[in-house]
């Protein structure tokens, strides 16, 4: 008994010892508050041997929680993870902030941490996530940075920076920062489709393919990759690949209209009409493509002699989007049908304002690329076969009027 008084008032004292130190070395509000918690374990000890009390095990256990094993456990967590547990606390208190969306309190804390312990990884990475949210990318930027230097495997703020970069328009540095990322960590599948991106953007439809490729190696069912592919395949005109791959990316994926929508597109320009029927009608179920949809089928009705379901198609479409009136005006394979549209009186910028798309830089590429392919084949197939018989149609239709 009186051993064990012994051993614990020698490692009690000496841990608190420790703790005073690191309260006057770090000058940190955080170790009082450990101190004062401390002290009243050794207190509780030392009111046991003076008063001669027995203290039930209860008792005895949260004094030797105050007095040993919590400051044993701050100085084992600060040996192994060779930071400040005040500055783990701190930084805790900045992320349960910014899970609340708190981003000026998470800030303010953020910026006293890597003040105070400038070589704070998570300090340096959380005040980048908060000026990321902010809109401050330059100043995010320099903080990801600081945090990859202090740790070289910290992926996910290298992808930041190459993500970050490529919004400020700096495509070369980023593609440069993503192929490093990607030699260190080829699994990384964001970097791989972010480097995708930059290429197709820059037109190396090629290189994108080989990335993508390289990426599928580790991630055989993604279809963001896959439908990644279709689109360079498509602007490489390579249709009969890029149509696997829209498949391939519909199949794990059956909310991905837009690959059918794609695939819809290609099929129209071969000429498959009933192909090209089925996969527009399955794209139907996107509300963004759905004007698009009911267009390209009012097409290929008329294509197939349909003229009934010409008209509603394409009366359909302009109900829910009004740009297909100039649209529709302006296309000679609806010349024979034009009167019998539903045209609403709207000024140029409303029609303008109803045209506006989320697609993504790559997805326009895509969807001006399949229209001016479509417009190319149909103006020589126009010229051999259809003209004429529009021609008479025109002039019959005028004619009945």
């Amino acid at each position: 008994m009186i051993l064990e008084k012994i051993i614990f008032s020698i490692v009690a004292f000496y841990l608190f010892a420790v703790m005073f130190y690191k309260m006057i070395k770090k000058n940190d509000i955080v170790y009082v508050i450990l101190l004062v918690i401390q002290a009243i374990g050794i207190t509780l000890n030392f009111i046991e041997i003076v008063f001669s009390l027995k203290f039930n095990i209860i008792m005895k256990i949260i004094v030797y929680i105050l007095s040993i094993i919590l400051p044993l456990i701050i100085v084992c967590f600060e040996l192994k993870y060779k930071m400040s547990f005040s500055e783990k606390i701190k930084v805790l208190i900045a992320r349960i902030a910014l899970k609340f969306n708190n981003t000026k309190f998470a800030k303010k804390m953020l910026l006293q941490i890597v003040k105070k312990y400038p070589k704070s990884y998570e300090g340096h990475k959380y005040l980048a996530e908060v000026y990321e949210k902010e809109g401050g990318m330059r100043k995010s930027i320099d903080e990801y940075v600081r945090a990859v230097d202090l740790n070289k495997k910290d992926y996910d703020s290298y992808y930041r920076i190459s993500f970050l970069l490529n919004e400020l328009g700096q495509k070369d540095d980023a593609k440069v920062m993503l192929e490093s990322l990607l030699s260190k960590k080829p699994e990384y599948i964001n970097a791989t489709l972010l480097l995708g991106d930059i290429l197709c953007d820059k037109g190396e439809y090629k290189e994108a393919l080989n990335i993508y490729s390289g990426g599928l190696k580790y991630s055989p069912n993604n279809y963001e990759l896959l439908y990644s592919m279709g689109i360079a395949y498509t602007m490489l005109n390579d249709f009969k690949n890029a149509k696997i791959a829209y498949e391939k990316a519909a199949t794990i994926n059956n909310l991905l209209f837009k690959a059918y929508y794609d695939i819809a597109q290609i099929n129209l320009i071969s000429n498959e009409l009933e192909d090209a029927e089925k996969y527009f009608t399955r794209s139907l179920d996107d509300k963004d493509l759905e004007s698009d949809a009911y267009y390209h089928l009012g097409k290929v009705a008329m294509l197939k002699g349909d003229h009934e379901n010409a008209v509603k198609f394409v009366n359909l479409a302009i109900q829910l989007d009004k740009k297909y009136v100039k649209i529709a005006m302006n296309e000679q394979l609806f010349i024979p049908i034009a009167s019998r549209f539903d045209f609403p009186v709207i000024e140029d910028e409303e029609t303008e304002k109803e045209t506006k798309s989320n697609l993504t830089e790559k997805e326009k590429k895509l969807k001006e690329h399949l229209e001016k392919t479509y417009e190319v084949v149909d103006m020589l197939s126009m010229t051999r076969t259809r003209r004429p018989k529009i021609e008479k149609e025109k002039e019959i239709n005028e004619r009945g009027q």
